[in-house]
């Protein structure tokens, strides 16, 4: 197991972009597991949408976001993280996820009203005790590694939530 994360380790350290794509197969797992689709009835294109909003959005946010918070949290006790950071980010991925998919300006406003409030109390009963640990244990250049590891539960609720209840 301690080969299996030093090797993570490196290839988050040579291929950081690469990894992230490849850590958003949370779609996958959505399709296959939660939505019980086959091979067959699997939606490549969602994959693949998932997996460049991964690559252009989440890898370099989320990189430039704890460079960020490593600043601004010596010594302070991660308010800012646990008030701002997922409230921006969780908005801006459903919306892109949901514009991604076609969805026009109002249709995207009314599923961010219904679904926005459930999903970032989801976020806060799985990420805030994870990552008040992340901030507080784990060295900077460990973080978007560590966080990988609960990411591909995350990345699949993620992609099952623009999904979910589409009218």
């Amino acid at each position: 197991m301690v080969g299996l994360w030093r090797s993570y380790q490196a290839l988050m350290t040579r291929h950081p972009w690469t990894v992230q794509i490849i850590t958003a197969m949370g779609d996958v797992i959505s399709q296959q597991v939660l939505e019980r689709r086959d091979l067959a009835n699997h939606n490549v294109t969602r994959t693949a949408k998932m997996m460049s909003i991964g690559f252009f959005f989440v890898g370099p946010v989320l990189g430039g976001w704890y460079k960020v918070l490593d600043k601004l949290m010596r010594g302070a006790s991660g308010g800012l993280h646990f008030k701002c950071g997922p409230m921006l980010f969780l908005g801006a991925f459903l919306w892109i996820s949901r514009t991604l998919n076609g969805l026009t300006v109002e249709e995207n406003v009314a599923k961010l009203k219904r679904d926005y409030m459930d999903a970032l109390i989801s976020n806060y009963y799985l990420s805030s005790p994870f990552q008040i640990a992340n901030f507080y244990f784990i060295p900077l250049h460990h973080r978007l590694a560590v966080v990988q590891i609960v990411a591909v539960a995350w990345n699949s609720y993620l992609s099952w939530k623009p999904y979910s209840k589409m009218d």
